[in-house]
């Protein structure tokens, strides 16, 4: 159309065509980012019955990869949560698939080939709408376009989150007005209090993208690494798994700090080889449930049982038992590598080929730099804002002792509004919660307690709460949170 055409076209025509054509732009745009719909998943029988996105958001030299779960409550009230996974390293996925998702494996009738999902009714997507975000980089699915890409940190992992959550936002406007959390457990409580801080640093009157942030959840949270380590030896005494004259000689002689000790003093370091000796055989994840076998006799074993640490995933036996008595929960874990490294799978999920050859529940060959050894002041700082907060642990968790997450939050000074009290489901204690409040922000502690056997989950026992709590008790979490979220007593 030249100018001698658009010189007998009426400017209300025109106008008209200029709408059809921004409608049209917004319209393509929409469909090129917004991710792609799965309706079917390899191994799950029929149609979801919820809706599912997947799909990259690339920052800087960095593709992230993410679920998308929206509420099966109502979509324009429930709140909307970015979670992210311990490790540093471990996919959304497992607390998609394993905490607080709609799905789970069937593993009581696998019996070999790809493994088969079922419904798993007390999901957290029953009243909130969750991204599940693989971060940082190497994790999951997500990878680096180039080889600067690839190494990240505690604080550029929580810039990337932030600046994940604004593009995802920006292209899913119809977010941007319910209540946000950020969430997480394990490493990522090093995380989830620098990507809340991020945003109420943004949040300011001239902002381009206005998040609608409410508060903020962390389960079995590593947030200071020296209070961390030193409670694993208090809860190690609680549990009598040392004995009063050793705890007495480890206090002593090590002056009560056990995470960096001078190799000169040698009654301290006589003392913690005692303590590692009493321990090492201890499931550190759960001190209550055995501590599994692994393929390689080689295998450090004292690093690796759990996912807050470095794991070597392939070296667990990856078939499950066939006598209930001896379950392990590696077992359970194995069918997420067979599942996620399935072609069909990967198809559904419209991951892209090339980049992520093997899928690694907990990756550990990230390339990863601790840069930040404490989260206590950033959490200090946040109390200054009518945040609401989330933080639960488990009673039996030897990774993240509740003892020192107590510690950091007593640290904060804050007013106890709501003493210790037990917590009830289905009439019984499922833990214990204290809350407080302080200038608008309302931070609800709460454990989960070693409880009943579950003969109704996966497993043939469940004795103990442990690393993270969400996992040992998926119903009792999901009792927490939609009391907490709608702002009921626990």
């Amino acid at each position: 159309m030249n100018n001698m055409h658009l010189r007998f076209i009426s400017p209300l025509r025109l106008r008209w065509i200029y709408f059809i054509l921004i409608l049209l732009l917004k319209l393509s745009a929409s469909t090129v980012f917004s991710g792609s719909i799965v309706k079917y998943l390899p191994g799950y029988e029929g149609q979801l019955p919820f809706k599912l996105e997947t799909g990259y958001e690339s920052v800087g030299d960095s593709e992230l990869f993410y679920y998308f779960i929206e509420s099966q409550g109502d979509i324009e009230e429930d709140p909307l949560i970015l979670w992210l996974s311990g490790g540093p390293g471990c996919s959304s996925f497992y607390g998609l698939i394993y905490e607080i998702g709609p799905l789970e494996f069937d593993i009581h009738n696998y019996t070999g080939g790809l493994p088969r999902l079922k419904d798993y009714p007390y999901a957290w997507t029953k009243t909130a709408s969750i991204i599940f975000l693989d971060a940082p980089v190497g994790t999951g699915f997500s990878y680096a376009r180039t080889p600067e890409g690839w190494p990240t940190s505690d604080s550029k992992s929580a810039e990337q989150s932030y600046q994940f959550l604004k593009k995802w936002l920006l292209k899913h406007p119809q977010y941007l007005q319910v209540e946000l959390y950020i969430g997480g457990d394990s490493y990522s409580g090093m995380v989830v209090p620098q990507i809340t801080k991020k945003i109420i640093d943004e949040n300011g009157p001239d902002a381009n993208l206005r998040m609608n942030l409410k508060g903020y959840i962390m389960g079995s949270p590593h947030t200071d690494s020296i209070i961390d380590e030193n409670s694993k030896i208090i809860l190690a005494h609680r549990m009598a798994l040392i004995s009063d004259e050793l705890y007495q000689e480890l206090k002593t002689s090590c002056k009560g700090n056990y995470h960096v000790v001078d190799v000169s003093n040698t009654r301290c370091v006589a003392a913690l080889q005692t303590y590692k000796n009493c321990i090492k055989d201890i499931n550190r994840s759960d001190i209550l449930e055995p501590k599994c076998t692994y393929a390689s006799p080689h295998m450090n074993q004292a690093e690796m049982p759990h996912r807050s640490l470095q794991e070597n995933s392939t070296s667990f036996i990856l078939s499950p038992p066939r006598i209930p008595e001896l379950w392990c929960r590696n077992f359970n874990y194995a069918l997420s590598y067979m599942w996620a490294n399935d072609a069909q799978v990967q198809d559904a999920l419209h991951i892209r080929k090339g980049f992520v050859s093997d899928w690694q529940r907990c990756n550990k060959s990230i390339s990863y730099t601790k840069d930040i050894l404490s989260v206590v002041d950033i959490n200090r700082y946040l109390s200054r804002y009518g945040l609401q907060v989330l933080i639960e642990c488990g009673d039996h968790d030897m990774v993240v002792p509740l003892l020192g997450t107590e510690q950091w939050i007593k640290s904060l000074n804050l007013t106890i509004v709501n003493d210790w009290r037990p917590w009830f489901v289905d009439g019984q204690v499922a833990g214990y919660t204290q809350k407080y409040s302080e200038h608008g922000y309302r931070l609800t502690y709460a454990t989960v307690k070693a409880s009943k056997i579950q003969s109704y989950t996966i497993y043939r026992y469940n004795l103990g709460a442990g690393h993270p709590a969400l996992e040992y008790y998926r119903r009792e979490g999901y009792e927490m949170f939609q009391r907490w979220i709608h702002w009921y007593p626990l």
